[in-house]
């Protein structure tokens, strides 16, 4: 069984989140040549006081492009 692991800051929206994991799954499927139901995604949200680039954390960049 593949697993997909994606992370990433969080989607808010379910339904983003629903079609996300179908396109994720379809194009697993494809690539590995298996059911889809043999295909697990999950999602990994970071929040931007959880996530440093650059040596700052992503919350204060975001603070200081406003």
């Amino acid at each position: 069984m593949p697993v997909v692991t994606v992370q990433g800051p969080p989607i808010k929206e379910v339904e983003v989140k629903r079609s996300f994991v179908k396109e994720l799954t379809a194009a697993a499927s494809r690539a590995y040549g298996l059911d889809e139901d043999s295909i697990i995604v999950l999602i990994k949200e970071n929040p931007p006081e959880n996530v440093g680039v650059g040596g700052r954390l992503i919350l204060d960049k975001n603070r200081e492009k406003k």
